[in-house]
């Protein structure tokens, strides 16, 4: 299989997992005009879907669940011409193959997990179209249970297929030997090119704020904590009053989580710590200030509100902080010390200080960033950075709320767009070829599993040209 087939069917199956996972719960009675809405000559009509296309194991797809999602992908002006109605149901068996094998094999998921996905999917729905009773009729649902139901059953199938297949791959690597073998059978017409690349340096001034600002943060939130307790006052008005958390402050500092929710440990520590109604003492975690209040516990997941405050930094504590990095800069370009001896030496941030200060593309941990992909941020930074120059220092805001940081940052190679190299190359070509060996190990999976598997496919749909045997011929 050479590479450019392997990134046509990865795009494509991304593709679909994206719009399968998302696209069940829309278009329960679509008008036909959705499909042709530039033809004024159609006249409008619904179109009833039923019918069972295939049964796999314990799972049906119905003939709905492929228009309704073919539906779904074109009244939202997605292009659909490389999705063929055939491709999309052979996704739709793959997905409930691996489910189905995933309960064979005691890979399962609790309905705790599943309904804490459920809650963050309406919670997400909510915020953006405003309320409840909006998501309920954007999505044609006569009311929350039954929108809940259908919810529950896609998330479970999902969340199942993905173990199983996360199980069929998790011990897969390849070794050097192979890396080097998958390189030399590409030919050299087809040996893919990358895009033009930077490896970046940087050092960190973290200016922080004094204890007298933190000891006012803690002694706020003890009083709203005592209001609360004592004076009855809404802990929801109060987050929405005075916490400068931007994901939840519109939400009454709402949250729901499970221990796998990805919050800082000390926040899940202090939450899975408290008892309902119960209200925190004010802790720390590197965004500020915080105090929670439990409202429910539900098994493994537990629906909470907070409060943060972060404590001001005073002006005069970031004008110290770019002084530094004025003062390290110009001992830089008089060659008092190498850029890497400055990281080691001065940078406030661990995760790069001891690497000479080099970030770390956070995809593949890789040192090197291609220009057509790197976060916007980052590439407004370096843009107008010649070779080997040092920035001035940079003020660089934190997207979740925390305190602002200051920056020096200095281009330490740049590669220009070529053809794959074994050796400049390696980490992208070793990455390919595991993507290559995960590819044929799930094939083979499916192959055998397809033997052994109850399975039955309409006869209007056995003429698909499926990319499995799914018909056993």
């Amino acid at each position: 299989m050479n590479l450019k087939y392997m990134e046509k069917m990865n795009s494509k199956i991304l593709t679909l997992v994206f719009f399968v996972a998302f696209g069940f719960i829309q278009a329960q009675d679509v008008d036909e005009a959705a499909l042709t809405k530039n033809d004024s000559t159609n006249t409008t009509k619904k179109v009833k879907l039923d019918g069972i296309a295939a049964v796999i194991g314990d799972y049906v797809i119905l003939e709905s669940d492929i228009e309704k999602t073919l539906i779904d992908l074109r009244s939202q002006g997605a292009s659909t011409e490389d999705i063929t109605r055939c491709s999309l149901l052979g996704k739709l068996m793959e997905d409930r193959l691996y489910a189905h094998q995933a309960v064979q094999d005691s890979l399962l998921v609790s309905d705790d997990q599943v309904n804490s996905q459920s809650d963050r999917q309406i919670q997400q729905l909510v915020s953006q179209v405003g309320s409840m009773e909006k998501v309920l009729k954007f999505y044609k649902k006569q009311d929350v249970e039954s929108f809940r139901t259908e919810l529950f059953e896609i998330n479970k199938l999902r969340m199942l297929s993905e173990k199983m297949q996360g199980n069929i791959v998790e011990e897969i690597q390849v070794t050097p030997e192979e890396v080097r073998q998958f390189f030399n059978k590409i030919p050299e017409e087809e040996r893919p090119v990358f895009g033009a690349e930077l490896e970046i340096a940087q050092i960190i001034k973290e200016p922080k704020a004094p204890q007298e600002e933190k000891q006012k943060v803690i002694d706020r939130l003890k009083q709203i904590k005592q209001d609360v307790l004592e004076n009855d006052a809404s802990f929801n008005v109060k987050a929405i009053l005075y916490s400068q958390d931007p994901g939840s402050k519109s939400k009454g500092g709402f949250y729901s989580m499970t221990r796998e929710t990805p919050f800082v440990k000390e926040f899940k520590d202090v939450a899975f710590s408290l008892q309902e109604g119960e209200i925190s003492e004010p802790f720390e975690t590197d965004f500020g200030y915080h105090i929670i209040y439990v409202e429910k516990i539900r098994g493994q997941e537990v629906d909470l509100r907070h409060i943060l405050i972060a404590p001001e930094i005073p002006q005069s504590t970031m004008d110290k902080a770019v002084r530094e990095l004025d003062t390290i800069r110009k001992h830089l370009l008089e060659g008092k010390y190498t850029f890497a001896q400055a990281a080691l030496n001065f940078s406030d941030e661990k995760e790069t200080k001891f690497d000479g200060g080099l970030l770390r593309n956070p995809i593949n941990f890789d040192s090197r960033f291609e220009l057509t992909k790197m976060d916007p941020t980052l590439y407004n930074q370096v843009r107008n950075l010649k070779d080997e120059e040092i920035s001035r220092p940079i003020k660089e805001d934190d997207p979740r709320g925390g305190a602002p940081k200051f920056k020096i940052m200095k281009i330490s190679n740049r590669y220009d767009e070529h053809k794959a190299d074994f050796a400049q190359d390696y980490l992208k070509i070793q990455e390919l070829a595991l993507r290559e060996k995960q590819f044929k190990t799930i094939k083979e999976w499916m192959d055998d599993h397809i033997d052994d598997t109850y399975i039955h496919v309409n006869s209007e749909n056995r003429e698909c040209d499926f990319a499995n045997n799914w018909i056993k011929e």
